[in-house]
Parts: C-alpha cells; structure tokens; sequence
C-alpha cells in the first residue's frame, strides 16, 4: 500500500508524492541525494505536471543544463524554501523561477539563466554566478544575512549578529561583482551600498571609524547617490541662512538681520538676503557686495569650508554616476 508524502507546504497543501523510505517521498527526503542520472529528467516532468516543489530537499543535487521554464504560463515554476546547497545548477535554465527563502549555498548557477527569477529571502553566501543571465532578477531590500543581524542585535546576541553581517558583506560583494560584470551597473551601485553598511555595523558601535562611515552615508550613501550631496548642500545653505538672518550680516553698511518691531514682509526680505549671501558664500563665489559681520563670520567660514569640500564630493559622485 503506498503512503502519502507528509511534507505539508506554507499553503497548507500536502505534497502529492509518494512516500519511499519513511514518511517523505524522493523529493522531500533529506537523506537521499539526487544525482542519479535520472533524477534531472524526473524533476522536469514533476515541474510541467503543475505538482508543487515547495520544500524539495536538492542538496548536492546534479541539476546540471536542467530546463525549469514553465513554457505554458507567465508565471515561473515554484521552488520556493528548497534546499539547494552545493548543488550543480550550471547551465540550468530558470526563467522566472521562483527560488524566494531557498538554500543556494555554495550552489554552481555558473552560465544559468535567472533572468526574472525570484530570489528573495535567499541563502547565496558563495554561490557561484559567474557568466550567469540576472536581468530583472529579483534580489529584494536585503539579503537574508543582514534580515539575521537584524534579529540577532533585537535580541541582544552580538556575536552572532557580528557573524551573520560578515557574511552579508561577503554576500553583497558577490553579488556586486557579478551584477558589474553583467553590465547592470545601478544593480551593482545598491549591492555595494548594503556591502558599506553591513561592514560599517561590523565597527566598534562608538568608534570614529564608524562615525566616519555613517557621515559619508548621510552625505553621498557612499557614492551611490549625487541627489543626497545636493540635499545636504540646499539644508546646509538653509541651516547657514537662519544664523545669518539672527546674528546679521552688511549689505554696504545697511545691517541685514531679524528684527521684531519690522513687519514680516521686511523681514522675509531680510532671510531672502541671508539665503542669497548663505549661496554665495557655500559656493564660494564672493561677489563682495555682502558680508558677515560678528559672530556671522565664524558661520560664514565654517560654510565656505564645508561649501568646497561638499562641491567637490558632488563632481566625484555625479562623475562615478555617469561613467557607468
């Protein structure tokens, strides 16, 4: 008499499968390799019967030029929470798979076609990507790693989250050199910009290293974004204009400040003047016909200062924007 596979997927549908050696059939069973030379056929046929392939242990699996397009619909097959690891996908053809919370650890997808697959919630540390087809796959915010640290820090476990953020570094520097390689340049931008921030939170949490590192995120996300440089540049402009419209500044020996007995169309004048002197002097263009008096002055020279550096890093980022 045969007996029903017990694997029970997140949809609450039980796997139609037949149980061999237990209670899982071939596919759910983590004890049984699956590199027979039949297996990669097998798997194919049980994919176009529209069966569901949630949970399908393929651990070291020889899934070699295996072909998982589903020809008769717009949706990939479903191979959601596998178990993947080591296994050889080299050359597969996966368009549009569905592959979200599976186990891709150390798995050969060298030459494979992911295009438009979902991967999501994955475990890709040292997966191997090279020459693999990735447009429009779907990577999501984070990898799975970083999700980890996350938990780990909520629950005060700090040495583990330090290990799970080393291997989301090493995770999005993979995943930067193969999305580089690709030519999916801005793909590539995001990669090493989660790659910084996984290594910044590796730093002493009070170090000035990591102080450093969270300055150059606020300021440019690590190059990866020139409009952040223009919001830190027009709130600093601002920021700058508020202190001169309090503290003054001489506009030919006429004092431009805050004054309470004025109405407030004088004075919206006065801060349209502070802003105009607060643009001038960021970007160092000194027309001369306004100047800083007082305390107005320190401002003044702590805004040029800022004001030239800040230009500088909008040229270096805007430039590394645009060679790609």
């Amino acid at each position: 008499m045969t007996k029903q596979c017990s694997f029970v997927g997140t949809t609450n549908k039980r796997c139609p499968g037949t149980a061999e050696n237990g209670d899982l059939c071939h596919w759910h069973d983590p004890n049984e390799t699956k590199d027979r030379p039949r297996d990669r056929r097998d798997l194919e046929t049980w994919a176009r019967s529209g069966k569901p392939m949630e949970g399908f242990s393929l651990r070291y699996a020889e899934l070699e030029n295996i072909d998982l397009v589903n020809k008769d619909g717009e949706e990939g097959f479903n191979l959601t929470n596998a178990d993947l690891n080591h296994a050889n996908l080299r050359g597969a053809h996966l368009y549009s798979i569905d592959l979200s919370g599976s186990a891709l650890l150390k798995a050969d997808f060298r030459h494979a076609n992911l295009n438009f697959a979902d991967m999501q919630d994955t475990d890709i540390l040292g997966a191997d990507m090279t020459k693999a087809r990735i447009e429009h796959t779907k990577w999501g915010d984070k990898v799975r790693q970083e999700v980890l640290a996350e938990e780990a820090i909520r629950q005060n476990q700090y040495e583990m989250a330090l290990d799970y953020y080393q291997q989301a570094e090493e995770t999005y520097r993979s995943l930067y050199k193969i999305s580089e390689a690709a030519g999916q340049f801005e793909v590539a931008g995001q990669f090493y910009y989660r790659e910084m921030i996984t290594y910044r939170h590796q730093l002493p949490l009070f170090s000035s290293k990591r102080f450093l590192s969270k300055m150059v995120d606020l300021m440019c996300a690590y190059g990866e974004s020139p409009a952040r440089v223009i919001g830190i540049s027009i709130a600093l402009i601002l920021f700058c204009s508020v202190f001169y419209f309090f503290l003054g500044i001489d506009n030919e020996g006429l004092a431009i400040v805050y004054r309470p007995d004025k109405g407030l169309t004088e004075n919206i004048l006065a801060l349209g003047n502070c802003i105009y002197f607060s643009v001038v002097t960021f970007t160092t263009l000194g027309y001369g016909d306004i100047a800083p008096i007082g305390w107005a002055r320190l401002v003044a020279t702590i805004e040029a200062f800022s004001g030239t550096f800040i230009l500088a890093l909008f040229v270096v980022v805007f430039a590394k924007k645009m060679m790609r």
